[in-house]
């Protein structure tokens, strides 16, 4: 994985004060890739009583003073941070995730029609957060590295921003922030943060599931008697209604950005698999706008509207290839709506320390990385006794993504790293050849060589028992698909398609051999059509049925295939259906009913579908996995 940046960029404040950059366009460059771990913060029991503030009040900074400290030549000085190395990583703390599919190996690239963040003048309610808390690292100081924005509240002074954002003491928010305009000198005045609201839960800058808890709100000291909501509005808070949302982000990028101007970005919004986040695709957002609102309407006439979501997430709201191009959004959901009533009553509640998810749309990854899932395999492989998807990627990668029970999936396990082994398997199967508690696999080569790895769910991919060697006839088995043809009760029968169109059943394979042979079809040229082949118990009979995807598009389904022959051949899709286009499949037991009979599809762009109960014809359709970006 490559180390993430960061949505907070941290400003240095020099000795050497140099003149405020008015002038140059914004330019486009690499983003930083600055760390910002931070220890997590200890939990204790849940409950309402208060806990301490600590250090998140501004005490008795007045607005005078912020203006005496803020001067044009302090701002001015703040250097570029992606000039600077990053500091050193520390640990995400217990519970880090991998990175979400998309961002590693098989990851993301920026698309040549992505839209681009345009500057704007800005809108009143949304601004900057200035603070003088030092790096705890570094030692530098911090100018304005987050936005915020107002949300209404009965004390017309609160503003919503990122949990990772600032928390400190001496918080100015900025609204319409101007650079061309001294900080005392802003149409709308400064306003000191008076307390901060955050889920006691949350960890700075997580990879972990409390990533999803990037959310914090601050209350504000009047100025000149005036509080912020009264000079500039506020804005709505609603629940994020969907992952796929029509939104314009806003925010003061503080990195490539000589104007210092805001930009917004109207953009379609994804799921970000694995987190209860939403993700958007748009260049040019820069550290500096985290926090910044997600509108799903706005008004520019008044500078509100309605917000659905805030720069925030995994890694602070930016994924591990320190791209620009990329930012996150935890959904606005229970656990915000929570948070906001606290602030908004002035509590301060201790959550314990766990935090359970919601019910996530694809915990198996995006379409892009799963345009490189190549085999596709089903048994039970962690004891539990529900049905495990195992995955071999064209990197030779062999992941295990365990079910559960109710036709989803929990995280992926990985049981090879890249290897140039398992880039050269020819076909999977699983089943139960070993006579041992949890199912197997069952691997032919390119090399002609027969493997089955037994119980895999303790074993993993350690132990072998070689069925054929590397020369063997076995270079010719195209397509292999386990299932129970014959052998009463048991999943230990092997159907194998032939490169010369051939189809034969092995009934009874095991550790010592392929069992007993027998011939359906001789070699034809129809079944040398035969492109993917499984098998599942898809009509409650004595036998499995054998499912083929033919190079047409067609789809059949031969049922109670046995040691005697394929079995009755019911068509299941027309020639040239969409059909042509799935390549891999498997079928297992996967959902509540416990029986072997959902199919999963992996399409050619990536989408991946499960089909429940299927029987003679397809079941209930969920997707598993979105398409690829296109």
């Amino acid at each position: 994985m490559h180390t993430s940046h960061i949505r907070i960029h941290r400003l240095v404040v020099s000795a050497a004060c140099v003149a405020l950059l008015l002038t140059g366009s914004s330019s486009i460059a690499h983003a930083d890739d600055a760390k910002r771990p931070s220890p997590s913060e200890s939990q204790s029991e849940a409950g309402s009583h208060p806990v301490a503030k600590g250090d998140n009040g501004d005490g008795d900074w007045s607005v005078e003073d912020a203006i005496r400290f803020w001067t044009p030549e302090r701002v001015a000085s703040a250097t570029d941070p992606a000039a600077r190395p990053a500091p050193p990583s520390a640990s995400d703390g217990p519970g880090a995730k991998a990175a979400p599919k998309g961002t590693g190996p098989r990851g993301l690239a920026a698309r040549a029609d992505m839209p681009t963040a345009e500057h704007i003048l800005g809108a009143k309610s949304v601004g900057t957060l200035f603070t003088t808390v030092q790096d705890p690292q570094t030692k530098e100081m911090r100018a304005h590295s987050c936005s915020a924005s107002v949300v209404e509240s009965s004390g017309h002074n609160m503003i919503l921003t990122a949990g990772h954002c600032g928390l400190g003491t001496n918080t100015i928010f900025v609204p319409w922030y101007r650079a061309e305009s001294s900080v005392g000198n802003q149409q709308y005045g400064i306003y000191r943060v008076a307390d901060w609201f955050r889920d006691n839960r949350y960890v700075k800058n997580s990879k972990a599931a409390v990533s999803d808890l990037d959310f914090a709100f601050a209350t504000l000291k009047p100025t000149n008697g005036k509080n912020v909501q009264d000079v500039v509005g506020a804005n709505t808070l609603s629940r994020t209604p969907r992952y796929d949302n029509d939104v314009t982000m806003v925010g003061y990028p503080a990195s490539h950005n000589p104007e210092d101007h805001p930009v917004r970005c109207p953009v379609r919004t994804a799921a970000l698999p694995g987190f209860y986040h939403m993700q958007a695709e748009c260049r040019g957002m820069w550290g500096g706008v985290s926090g910044g609102p997600w509108f799903s309407k706005i008004d520019w006439t008044t500078g509100t509207g309605e917000i659905i979501g805030n720069v925030g997430g995994y890694n602070g709201g930016g994924n591990d290839a320190n791209v620009d191009w990329l930012t996150y959004s935890p959904m606005h959901g229970d656990a915000f709506f929570q948070l906001y009533e606290e602030a908004k009553s002035n509590r301060h509640v201790n959550h314990g320390g766990s935090y359970q998810q919601p019910p996530l749309p694809y915990p198996l990854g995006d379409g892009d990385t799963w345009t490189h899932a190549r085999l596709l395999a089903s048994g039970e492989y962690t004891g539990d006794g529900k049905g495990d998807l195992i995955v071999v990627w064209t990197d030779g990668e062999v992941t295990r993504y365990a079910g559960d029970g109710q036709g989803g999936f929990g995280g992926e396990h990985q049981l090879a790293r890249p290897n140039p082994t398992w880039k050269d398997v020819k076909s999977l199967t699983g089943g139960d050849f070993s006579g041992g508690s949890g199912s197997d696999l069952l691997a032919v080569w390119n090399n002609g060589e027969v493997k089955i790895l037994p119980d895999i769910g303790s074993n993993g991919l350690g132990r072998e028992i070689k069925l054929a060697d590397s020369g063997s006839v076995w270079n010719h088995a195209d397509q292999i698909a386990g299932g129970n043809f014959g052998t009463k009760n048991n999943v230990s029968d092997l159907l194998v398609r032939w490169s010369d169109g051939e189809v034969t059943n092995y009934t009874a394979v095991g550790d010592k051999g392929f069992g007993t042979e027998h011939q359906l079809l001789k070699s034809n040229d129809l079944w040398k059509q035969a492109t993917l082949v499984t098998a599942g118990d898809f009509t409650g009979g004595a036998n499995w049925e054998t499912l083929v995807r033919w190079s047409d598009g067609r789809v059949s389904q031969f049922q109670e295939t046995s040691r005697t022959g394929l079995g009755n051949e019911i068509q299941m899709a027309a020639p040239k259906s969409v059909w042509t286009h799935d390549v891999a499949m498997t079928a297992g037991s996967y959902d509540s009913n416990g029986w072997p009979d959902d199919l999963v599809i992996r399409w050619s762009d990536g989408e991946t579908t499960m089909y429940a109960h299927t029987g003679a014809g397809f079941g209930a359709e969920r997707t598993l996995v979105p398409p690829k970006r296109k």
